[in-house]
């Protein structure tokens, strides 16, 4: 069993969030917070498996902050946003499910976290195309990083430049020597 956590500030869209997570026998969501402090009051009542987080939250709250402070309390957090971070963030959420999302992209968005979640090796490899799996693409990243070049010590354009100055400086302690 999967305990859920939904973080959404928008009532209709949380209850439909619900209503379509527990279709599934093996999902339970514990509670839905519309706020940082709904999120944290939650959690302390009862520790859910994963957080379903939007970005955008009541009262001035950011899932931003929503993911940070469950990262510290070792709960993985999956934003669901229409507006999602275009770059990873391994260190606060597992991905991003973009929204609007149909019930199969949530369904196999939640089985490819569950695998993340519970350490298994990734055995459904069909996801959502509206998923993003952020250490997936952080180890794309580094992967297609281009090798560091070695410097030489002393570029050819600075060899030039230092002869042309040398060749200067000669020239005018030349010609102070005949003044």
């Amino acid at each position: 069993m999967l305990n859920i956590l939904v973080v959404e500030d928008e009532p209709l869209f949380a209850d439909t969030l619900r209503h379509l997570i527990e279709l599934n026998p093996l999902y339970t969501v514990t509670d839905v917070a519309e706020d940082s402090i709904g999120a944290l009051a939650a959690v302390a009542e009862r520790r859910p498996d994963l957080a379903l987080v939007d970005l955008q939250l009541a009262h001035g709250s950011t899932g931003f902050s929503v993911a940070a402070k469950l990262a510290e309390m070792d709960v993985p957090c999956l934003f669901t946003s229409g507006n999602a971070p275009s770059f990873p963030i391994p260190d606060l959420a597992l991905g991003c499910l973009v929204k609007p999302f149909s019930e199969d992209d949530l369904v196999r968005a939640l089985k490819a976290a569950e695998d993340i979640v519970r350490g298994r090796e990734r055995l459904r490899p069909s996801r959502p195309g509206n998923l993003r799996l952020y250490a997936e693409e952080s180890a794309a990243a580094l992967a297609a990083a281009p090798a560091l070049l070695s410097v030489p010590e002393r570029s050819v354009a600075r060899r030039r430049f230092g002869d042309r100055l040398g060749r200067a400086w000669r020239f005018l302690r030349r010609r102070r020597s005949y003044g």
